[in-house]
């Protein structure tokens, strides 16, 4: 799933009329999901984990950056500091860091960064966009899931779950399973039985304030409902 980085060699080869020759050749090391890690754009390193058929990375996204190198907007405003203005004002990709804090600090080290629904699609200008003409925010050879991606991982942890979306509540059980046990958790009932490491980073609501740090964490999928918020999971 992952395209490695490049690694050069050189070899030596005899050429015609017996002149040698460098000819250059591309190493690409063997990427093995849960032993390897991988590194975005901006040099962040995370751990890999395989659970089922499916290699998923094992902390949470923070990076700045499309993977193109193109920066994703700091939204600072409204919440606990700034203006009145809203999160849900922006229209492209943005990116914010619990209660407003810097990223060296505590929220954004152990709980990587939130992001909104545009920053997840990739949609960087505003108007009218091809699907094609969208970024990606994860590592070159990595998406963001989409619902089916997500409903594939809860199935192989809890066969009985219900990915119909007929009930409020897939599974009972995947979500604990999923946790990291740590005490980044409020009440700690994680068993984190596939290395998933689920942490509850919390929300920014459309009012721009925070909510729910330690408590509760939401993902997006990459799959778009109509004009509804695309569906995410719940942990």
């Amino acid at each position: 799933m992952l395209v490695s980085k490049i690694a050069m060699s050189q070899i030596m080869l005899p050429a015609y009329q017996g002149v040698v020759a460098k000819i250059p050749t591309v190493v690409t090391p063997a990427f093995t999901c849960t032993t390897s890690t991988i590194t975005d754009v901006d040099g962040n390193v995370y751990n890999t984990v395989l659970i089922g058929t499916q290699c998923w990375m094992a902390s949470n996204l923070r990076v700045t950056k499309y993977n193109d190198g193109t920066a994703i907007p700091l939204n600072v405003t409204g919440g606990s500091v700034g203006t009145s203005e809203t999160w849900q004002n922006e229209n492209t990709g943005a990116y914010t860091i619990y209660g407003n804090e810097a990223s060296s600090d505590a929220n954004a080290t152990n709980y990587g960064f939130l992001y909104n629904w545009y920053a997840a699609k990739g949609i960087y200008k505003t108007g009218e966009i091809a699907s094609t003409d969208t970024l990606n925010i994860c590592p070159i050879g990595w998406h963001v899931p989409t619902d089916s991606d997500c409903n594939k991982l809860v199935k192989f942890i809890d066969s009985g779950a219900d990915t119909s979306y007929t009930s409020t509540t897939q599974s009972s059980s995947a979500g604990t399973k999923l946790k990291k046990n740590s005490s980044l958790w409020l009440t700690n009932t994680g068993t984190d039985d596939y290395g998933f490491s689920a942490l509850p980073g919390g929300y920014r609501f459309d009012d721009g304030n925070f909510y729910d740090i330690r408590y509760i964490a939401f993902f997006w999928s990459a799959t778009e409902k109509s004009t509804t918020p695309a569906p995410g999971s719940v942990t």
